[in-house]
């Protein structure tokens, strides 16, 4: 996954989350991340592990496909 796409999954990511009204620290804390390490997802610069996204999923109570939809199409 190149920059752009990881921007697009990080804008996605929080999309989901500011749909729920939870902070970067909330979401991290149900995920079981550290909110540093959400901040840098968000802003497309971390490339995530299979089990991280798995977390994250669960987390936002989404399934892992949801969180690669492109809503900006």
């Amino acid at each position: 996954m190149d920059s752009t796409e990881r921007s697009k999954f990080g804008g996605r990511i929080r999309q989901l989350r500011l749909a729920k009204n939870w902070s970067q620290e909330e979401l991290a804390l149900r995920a079981g991340l550290h909110s540093t390490y959400i901040g840098g997802i968000e802003r497309g610069q971390r490339n995530l592990g299979f089990d991280n996204i798995i977390k994250l999923a669960s987390a936002l109570d989404e399934h892992p496909s949801a969180l690669f939809v492109d809503s900006h199409k």
